[in-house]
This record gives C-alpha cells, sequence and structure tokens, in this order.
C-alpha cells in the first residue's frame, strides 16, 4: 500500500482545525458586534466572550492535543513505510471521532457524550501506537 495515503485523514485533521478557525472568528466578529464582548478584557481574558465564542475557542485548543499524538504517528508509520489497510482504517476513524467531538462541542457540548468520542479517539491513538510499536519491532 502507499505509505503516502496516511496523509489524506492528516489532511483531513487539519482542514477540520482550520475550519474551526473560521467558525470562531465569525462568532467573534458577531459577538463583538452584538456588543456581547467586555472590550476591557477581550485581548488578554477568555471570560470576556460569551459562552458561544469559548466553546468554538475551547475545541481548538482540542485539536492541539491528542491530535498531534496522531500526527506524530501518521507521519512515523509513512516514514517507515509501515501503512496498510488497518493503519489507514484507524486513522480515519480517528478523524472521525474529531469530526464528532468537534461537532457535539461546538453544538450542545453535552459532555457525556463529547467523553465518549474522545475516550474513543484516545483508544485509537492507544492501538496506533502499539501498532506502530509492532511494525518497529518486526523491522
Amino acid at each position: 500500500m502507499n505509505s503516502h495515503l496516511i496523509l489524506l485523514p492528516v489532511l483531513l485533521q487539519v482542514l477540520l482545525t482550520i475550519t474551526l478557525y473560521i467558525k470562531l472568528n465569525i462568532v467573534k466578529v458577531r459577538a463583538a458586534k452584538a456588543g456581547d464582548v467586555n472590550e476591557e478584557r477581550r485581548s488578554l481574558h477568555d471570560d470576556a466572550w460569551p459562552d458561544y465564542v469559548l466553546k468554538i475557542n475551547n475545541c481548538i485548543r482540542n485539536q492541539f492535543e491528542v491530535p498531534i499524538l496522531f500526527y506524530v504517528l501518521a507521519i512515523s508509520f509513512a516514514l517507515i513505510n509501515a501503512v496498510d489497510l488497518s493503519v489507514l482504517i484507524m486513522s480515519c476513524l480517528f478523524v472521525a471521532s474529531r469530526v464528532a467531538h468537534a461537532y457535539i462541542h461546538t453544538g450542545s457540548n453535552y459532555v457525556p457524550a463529547r467523553r465518549k468520542i474522545f475516550t474513543f479517539g484516545v483508544i485509537i491513538v492507544l492501538m496506533m501506537a502499539l501498532m506502530l510499536a509492532g511494525a518497529l519491532l518486526s523491522a
């Protein structure tokens, strides 16, 4: 299998993050126009923004936590030419979990559902790490 294929889910994860930044900009402009922002605190304090802005901001922060581990694993699989169908499927499942997590986080923000999806994503990353370890040990 072409190891470069693993970069497709990586690109999807990057696009998710960029999409969230665009959405954040839109809601920040809307909040500022509506007068929902404490102008004196906005540059340094999250509490200056309304909750609907904070949800998206917090979701963006989440894109720089577990997904960083995914990026490292995906690039490592590509570098050692160890991408197979199972690795590609795991990568796609991880990104799907991040999309679902972001959808809930920026929508209803129902924590029990978010936690289940987050946990699923972490388990996928753990499985990918174990698969990478296996590939490294068998090389």
